[in-house]
């Protein structure tokens, strides 16, 4: 036992190193610099001045929450489906959600301005009809549907894999003891389904909470996200390292806290499961 123990440890050791060098230690210098001045001394005027960054904050939520519900609506039905067909079918439609995610993410949204511009191809498509042009770029809805597009399979994967893994005899039982389609889904397929859904949340809100490249090229910097508040401190040299720090220590805890929430709805058991 204790030479398996041993041996268990001596394996995951080089995991926890990594963990320190590039988990533990980043974290620890964030602190620091969130609670000292520039000359090093312990400070919480760094605190005190992330609330002119309030409104940063509360769009960048919102934008999060807005995309993850617009991305879970999109994503759900579409895994369900894919349930439904053939093997090699499924695999091919797999093979299409995944393939965005090989291309840079610069290129994925460097894309969607060629499609939203003013001169882009719907605008383009939109003055040939008489109907244009419209304002699409450097817009909230731009920055949302660039969200959407580069965190949806985060949504559609998590999804999938566990639907597949659902009992049909319990889908058959349901439907013996006179469960319709519509009972179906909302009283077995979607609780089963649940821990996909709380993966696929989370794996979506936090990126997109964080984001700052997305909205500077597709909103045009007209509402500043928290993240692209962070990326100009940093930017900007050492003198604005301090509250840059406290920003991004902030944002970690609100993370937290919204991973901490999400958990409590997954606990790994769907319950109250009735037909």
């Amino acid at each position: 036992m204790n030479k398996k123990s041993f041996g268990s440890r001596l394996v995951a050791a080089p995991y926890y190193v990594w963990a320190a060098i590039f988990v533990v230690v980043p974290l620890i210098i964030t602190a620091y610099f969130a609670f000292t001045g520039k000359d090093g001394s312990f400070t919480l005027s760094n605190m005190y001045g992330i609330s002119k960054y309030g409104k940063s904050f509360a769009i960048s939520i919102l934008y999060a929450v807005i995309a993850t519900a617009v991305t879970l609506l999109v994503s759900y039905p579409m895994a369900y489906f894919m349930t439904k067909l053939k093997i090699s079918s499924q695999r091919m439609i797999l093979l299409i959600v995944m393939l965005p995610m090989w291309m840079n993410f610069l290129i994925r949204t460097y894309s969607w301005i060629t499609i939203l511009a003013n001169t882009g191809l719907i605008n383009t498509f939109l003055k040939a009809i008489g109907l244009g042009p419209v304002q699409l770029i450097n817009t909230p809805g731009a920055v949302i549907l660039g969200m959407v597009y580069d965190f949806i399979p985060y949504m559609i994967l998590p999804i999938y894999s566990v639907m597949t893994k659902i009992d049909h005899s319990v889908l058959e039982a349901a439907e013996d003891l006179g469960a319709n389609g519509f009972h179906r889904m909302t009283k077995v397929i979607f609780p089963l389904s649940l821990p996909g859904v709380i993966s696929g949340i989370t794996m979506v809100f936090v990126p997109s909470v964080s984001t700052f490249y997305i909205s500077q090229k597709l909103g045009g910097n007209k509402n500043l996200l928290i993240g692209d508040a962070i990326e100009f401190l940093f930017n900007n040299g050492p003198d604005y390292y301090n509250i840059a720090s406290a920003l991004s220590l902030i944002l970690m805890v609100m993370i937290l806290l919204c991973l901490t929430v999400m958990n409590r709805f997954d606990n790994g058991e769907p319950e109250g499961i009735i037909v």
